[in-house]
């Protein structure tokens, strides 16, 4: 992994020299990750790109995976003096701690913005209403389409169930979901595209869904007792990609052959998911979604030069993920293997900068066709 700390190094000596002019706009992302999870350095390295591309100062700053650090950096950042505090905060509401980080950052006249995972359909919404309302400061948010990564994968693992007659004694296909959290709202949408592909296929019965917490570990652990419990299964859908691998090293350690007598999916783009795509171990796989805050950042440029996103909506729910096939990810690790995406120009997004440009668009595909057509 000598390739991912160089990642690592290139992306911190890049974000403090964003952090270096003084003028610039300035921005400040509380990544819920670890900064050498794949997914987290991804969706920073993708965001740092955006923020040299727009002139922006952006300072990340990593949870490392315990909320309750995000809330201790929100008060952090409202404690500095006025003159060092970031012009707006982008973050995602992992495990609930939105409505608790816009209540500080608000009282210290600190814009919010949240990526990734907002507010919706949470009971933080009879607290906070909608933005700008309660919260001056809390401006919107941008939200992968969550839901579209569970359905997608899911339906494209039970095609391949159906077609390689993969049906139990019963003559249905038995599925097992291996989920991320309980309370992450982008978790809980996934889980519920898979339970709708689950159910349009109509000979598919879901056995179980557990929650391993987005560990490699304890999807392993979990499966151990889940392959026991139910032998039929022959569908292994995952939240994410480390998950996916963890139920994977299971099968195999009990003797099966992913991708051959078993069928496997996952979300996120890391390098060891693509390959596997193109292995056939991983089945179906979904991901791109870690552009969220790279956009995020793009409405925050607008928003701040005088072209405010509401006209579109101020909760927006886009679509973002797409279905990789072979090629795709072949694409992928091509031009973004090693988590740069400085040839990305992600000034053609700004409508402040292309004033022809009429509506955002935030699929992930975009993205590998631009940087295609200038090869």
């Amino acid at each position: 992994m000598c390739w991912l700390r160089s990642v690592i190094i290139f992306s911190l000596s890049l974000g403090y020299f964003l952090c270096c002019d003084a003028a610039a706009m300035s921005v400040t992302f509380l990544n819920p990750g670890k900064p050498d999870e794949v997914y987290w350095l991804t969706a920073s390295n993708s965001m740092l790109a955006a923020a040299k591309d727009l002139d922006v100062r952006l300072e990340v700053l990593y949870a490392n995976r315990n909320h309750l650090n995000t809330l201790t950096q929100a008060k952090q950042l409202a404690a500095r003096e006025v003159k060092d505090r970031p012009d707006y905060v982008i973050l995602s509401n992992d495990h609930a701690v939105g409505f608790e980080v816009i209540r500080i950052l608000d009282a210290a006249n600190i814009k919010t913005f949240l990526a990734f995972s907002g507010l919706r359909e949470q009971s933080e919404r009879l607290l906070a209403t909608v933005p700008r309302l309660h919260f001056p400061g809390w401006l919107g948010s941008l939200e992968p389409r969550a839901e579209e990564a569970g359905y997608l994968t899911a339906r494209a693992l039970i095609q391949h169930g159906q077609q390689n007659q993969l049906q139990g004694s019963d003559g249905r296909l038995h599925m097992l979901a291996i989920a991320g959290d309980r309370s992450t709202p982008a978790s809980l949408k996934r889980n519920e595209g898979m339970r709708r592909a689950a159910a349009e296929a109509k000979d598919v019965v879901v056995d179980q869904e557990v929650y391993a917490e987005w560990s490699r570990a304890k999807a392993q652990e979990q499966s151990e007792w889940l392959f026991q419990r139910h032998p039929q299964a022959r569908l292994i859908w995952a939240g994410s990609d480390l998950m996916a691998f963890g139920a994977m090293d299971s099968w195999k350690n009990k003797g099966g052959q992913p991708g051959k007598d078993a069928y496997f999916s996952a979300v996120n783009t890391s390098s060891g998911a693509l390959a596997a795509l193109e292995s056939g171990s991983l089945t179906a796989l979904a991901g791109g979604h870690f552009i969220a805050g790279a956009f995020g950042l793009v409405m925050l440029y607008d928003y701040h030069h005088g072209k405010d996103f509401k006209d579109e909506g101020l909760e927006l729910d886009r679509s973002m993920f797409i279905l990789f096939s072979k090629d795709d990810a072949r694409r992928f690790q091509r031009h973004f293997g090693r988590l740069d995406f400085s040839q990305v120009d992600f000034k053609k997004f700004s409508k402040v900068l292309n004033p022809k440009l009429k509506k955002y668009d935030f699929n992930f595909r975009q993205i590998l066709t631009q940087v295609e057509k200038h090869q």
